[in-house]
């Protein structure tokens, strides 16, 4: 059985449709130096495997809303969010190790200290985190796994997104963008179709301005390829 036919209301020990590529690359002294020396204090593990259950309030030292940032790439995205956001504690999850040490070199360089990273499948961390508890899940421009083959791989599906929407405590919200028009229009109807949610804006929302313009982005905009926000509220 895998994860896009399973009910989502039992998280599946593992996940067997991965929705994201490994990917490798070099790290500087720089990035090395964050991820030996601030992956113990800020760093979460999340195993393939049995779904290992996870406290928040420990892992945060506090009791405080909840920001899931699902694909954080180099991290500047999220870094900028969390300094301007303190109430909130952001929990990033991210499977480059690149991204992942310069999130935590930026964490590191503006002393924040209401950023997490986990390095690992993200479905199977939110497996892991109890229902209701999340204030909000971002997910910014996830792999569009173009190919019609490669559809079942995509982070906006329904098993997906019935996931996300029961650890979304109600009225948080499911905020999505994409630079890539035809995955824009299936997160829409996939969004639109899930019962327990509700679209913000009737349509594409307006661009929020807390979230900021990544060098990913502006090269799409470079390209011609308009970027679009969904912003989904749970009843």
């Amino acid at each position: 059985m895998t994860a896009i036919d399973h009910d989502p209301a039992v998280p599946p020990a593992s996940w067997t449709i991965r929705t994201f590529h490994p990917r490798r690359g070099r790290m500087s002294d720089r990035q090395t130096d964050a991820l030996n020396r601030l992956w113990p204090a800020y760093g979460l593990d999340v195993p393939d495997g049995p779904v290992v259950p996870v406290d928040l309030a420990d892992l945060f030292g506090r009791r405080a809303p909840v920001v899931l940032e699902i694909g954080s790439g180099m991290g500047d995205s999220t870094a900028a969010m969390a300094a301007a956001d303190p109430d909130r504690d952001y929990l990033a999850v991210e499977v480059h190790t690149p991204g992942i040490a310069n999130l935590l070199d930026l964490v590191d360089r503006h002393g924040l200290r209401n950023v997490r990273v986990g390095q690992g499948d993200a479905l199977s961390l939110v497996s892991g985190l109890p229902e209701d508890s999340l204030d909000a899940v971002h997910v910014f421009f996830p792999d569009p796994w173009p190919k019609a083959r490669h559809h079942k791989r995509r982070i906006i599906q329904p098993g997906h997104v019935a996931l996300l929407r029961s650890r979304l405590r109600p009225g948080g919200t499911l905020h999505c963008a994409t630079d890539w028009a035809e995955y824009a229009e299936a997160m829409r109807e996939t969004l639109e179709a899930d019962p327990g949610l509700v679209d913000a804006y009737g349509g594409f929302a307006p661009r929020p301005a807390h979230r900021p313009v990544t060098k990913f982005e502006r090269r799409a905009i470079t390209a011609g390829r308009p970027v679009v926000d969904l912003l989904y509220r749970r009843r």
